[in-house]
């Protein structure tokens, strides 16, 4: 692990002093490592809100093929980074991973896929207000796992954080059921199982990855999980979807919201891994809590829209949560990062076998 400078101790001798070592200790946050986390995490939140749009539009559309929407983003993952891993690794090296850490590769997948098959499921069942409020459980269930796996410490200031940015969210829904957005439930309790176990599996499936780039390189794990995923999203949307093909439009509009979103979601595949290096997967999962305030934005411009006061808000405090998450514990401290590829690969072309770029 990066060795770090500790922050600066909090002086509690005068008011002065205490403020003037506030000061202090809210300069000292902003390091490289921090400054790119909490960019690329509102960069990734982005990604989130322009794939919910699509979707959304998809939808009004009368296209409504979740497995076959998310085929094309695994398939892009497995047509960029499998071939660079099959350059990196040798034809025979790859096969020897998919051979001996396919498996593992697999389960991710899997969990990836349903997890995102049930998040569907739940937003025709219950309201959007449950839906944004329950999402939410990813985040207590990623720092549990993260600690089984990694055993990360967590100082207090950091599950203070992670309360301010749900309450952050709390305000947005609050927003939303006083402008009466929140939409009808066909069956709410459906819809809320639905959703909890789809965060409960995003959960467990951001802190495995992060535990698997900590310790591989990025474009073996997202090819890994592009090519599994491709395959069970690819075997799922012919057995559920195969007569609804068939029946769906498709045409210009629907195949360029196909192809907006399978862009936003390569972009976030591809960048996730990053942040989970440079801070963690349950600040990743925290950045995304701002997605919902620049859907507002896009939905400003293309939905006409009236922002509601409690909007701004809701999102200072979002940020503000994602402030104090680090204001005692440093990004470089979330876990330790021993990049290597395997050691049963014996060729590869411009990789060092302990030193590893990506």
């Amino acid at each position: 692990m990066k060795q770090t400078r500790p922050r600066p101790p909090i002086v509690f001798d005068s008011p002065k002093a205490f403020v003037g070592s506030l000061y202090a200790r809210f300069l000292s946050l902003w390091t490289r490592s921090f400054a790119y986390s909490l960019l690329g995490g509102q960069l990734l939140s982005l990604c989130i809100t322009c794939s919910s749009v699509t979707t959304t539009e998809l939808v009004d559309r009368n296209w409504i093929l979740p497995s076959t929407q998310t085929f094309f983003t695994y398939l892009s993952l497995f047509a960029v980074y499998t071939p660079y891993t099959v350059y990196r690794y040798g034809l025979k090296g790859w096969s020897k991973v998919v051979l001996r850490d396919g498996w593992k590769y697999f389960l991710l997948a899997c969990g990836d896929v349903e997890a995102n098959f049930m998040s569907v499921k739940a937003y025709g069942y219950t309201d959007l207000l449950s839906c944004m409020l329950l999402d939410a459980w990813a985040i207590p269930v990623c720092l549990l796992t993260s600690w089984i796996y990694m055993r990360t410490k967590y100082h207090w200031t950091q599950i203070f954080g992670v309360l301010v940015s749900i309450t952050g969210l709390g305000l947005l829904v609050a927003s939303d059921f006083l402008t009466g957005k929140d939409g009808h439930a066909e069956s709410r309790g459906k819809g809320d199982a639905f959703m909890v176990a789809a965060a409960t599996v995003y959960g467990v499936v951001n802190s495995t990855e992060e535990f698997f780039v900590r310790r591989s390189p990025i474009y073996e794990v997202v090819g890994q999980v592009g090519m599994w995923g491709m395959l069970v999203s690819g075997m799922q949307a012919s057995a559920l979807e195969h007569e609804l093909m068939t029946l769906a439009p498709w045409n210009g509009a629907t195949i360029g919201l196909l192809v907006v979103y399978t862009i936003s979601m390569f972009t976030l595949y591809s960048l996730a891994p990053l942040l989970y290096r440079t801070a963690s997967s349950s600040y990743f999962n925290m950045s995304l809590l701002t997605s919902d305030f620049y859907g507002l934005l896009f939905g400003l411009f293309l939905f006409h829209y009236s922002p509601y006061w409690l909007y701004f808000p809701s999102f200072a405090v979002v940020i503000s949560g994602l402030v104090i998450y680090f204001w005692h514990a440093t990004p470089e401290e979330q876990g330790e990062s021993n990049v290597r590829i395997p050691a049963y690969v014996t060729a590869q072309h411009g990789a060092d076998r302990d030193v590893v770029e990506a």
